[in-house]
């Protein structure tokens, strides 16, 4: 395999996010063909992702627990995609496969655009539904409702959506993109331009978020888990693995007391694998850290420290409530806890 390919391929080609390539939804009145239905899907996680990990938090918040199973991947895949091997045998025992790309090829045999999480596995056939990791956390939101704990949030008001959209259409593009694009870019301009716009977006969110705890409206929404998921892995991975590292999360006081209000409340932190996350970027980006060395860094106490931003307000739920405890058998083991 040429170094062009595979997992060595990271910082050695310009990075462009592949699109979707499965974009089906499941849907209350099944109009693409998956309706909603309890035990029906398997979704598949890895926890070291960010964009999976909004998949894992939202389906903790709205208590789809026992409507979604869920199966978590190693953190360190190789070049035949996502593996199972934290299960007994090295198989996910729902679904019955060792690499997640099984089901892509029941799908769709020799598929374009990878094997990506998060990724909604329909288990009576092993057929992959979705990849579609933009639109699926919505659908959990909208079209699971049926299926919803009582006392589920409303992370998608509909007279807010498009204050919602506006801000995660920035957040995504400068900074859960942007700091991608600045760890894999192949070029000083390339690295500089991603690098200035990751900084300059969380400077403004800095600004917007100095008065209000939530970043649209009084209550966690969609956009809070989005930020949420690139703010947790900031100094652990993108700090220095990305060079992106104008300054640390923890000296910005704003962003870093609203990171810690987020991940004390329940259905957040309590989701966050750090030890999946340093696995996976400093072992699997062979490209830009071909030694696989993980550092010992950083000190994760602070996450639990206090953070003051009750003052500011809010209400995390809305008329809602808290979800319950962890479910059993997804808890995340101490090596990857505060």
């Amino acid at each position: 395999m040429s170094d062009t390919e595979g997992n060595r391929a990271y910082g050695k080609k310009s990075f462009k996010r592949s699109r979707s390539h499965f974009a089906d939804r499941v849907t209350a009145d099944g109009r693409d063909g998956w309706p909603v239905e309890a035990g029906r899907y398997r979704l598949v996680v890895s926890r070291a992702c960010p964009w999976a990990s909004r998949a894992v938090i939202s389906r903790r918040l709205l208590g789809l627990e026992n409507a979604l199973s869920m199966a978590i991947t190693d953190p360190i895949q190789d070049d035949r995609s996502w593996r199972f091997t934290l299960d007994p045998g090295g198989r996910d025992p729902v679904l019955g496969i060792r690499f997640l790309g099984e089901a892509y090829e029941a799908r769709e045999p020799g598929a374009p655009g990878g094997v990506s999480v998060p990724a909604l596995v329909d288990v009576p056939t092993g057929r992959l539904v979705t990849n579609d990791y933009q639109r699926l956390t919505l659908d959990l939101v909208t079209e699971w409702t049926a299926l919803h704990r009582k006392g589920a949030p409303d992370l998608y008001p509909a007279d807010l959506r498009d204050e919602i959209d506006e801000v995660m259409a920035e957040v995504y593009e400068d900074v859960n993109n942007g700091v991608y694009r600045a760890g894999f870019a192949t070029g000083q301009k390339e690295y500089e331009a991603a690098c200035e716009g990751v900084f300059r977006r969380l400077e403004l969110l800095s600004e917007r978020l100095a008065g209000r705890r939530y970043l649209v409206g009084d209550t966690i929404t969609e956009a809070d888990i989005r930020l949420f998921t690139t703010l947790v892995r900031f100094d652990a991975v993108y700090h220095g693995h990305f060079k992106c590292n104008r300054w640390k999360l923890t000296e910005d006081p704003v962003l870093w007391a609203y990171s810690r209000d987020l991940f004390q409340t329940p259905g957040f932190g309590d989701t966050v694998d750090f030890d999946h996350i340093k696995r996976h970027y400093y072992q699997v980006h062979t490209g830009i850290n071909p030694t696989g060395i993980v550092p010992l860094g950083p000190d994760l106490s602070g996450w639990l420290t206090s953070h003051g931003r009750e003052e500011l307000g809010g209400r995390p739920f809305g008329d809602g409530s808290p979800p319950g405890p962890v479910r059993e058998g997804e808890e995340v083991p101490a090596a990857g806890r505060p």
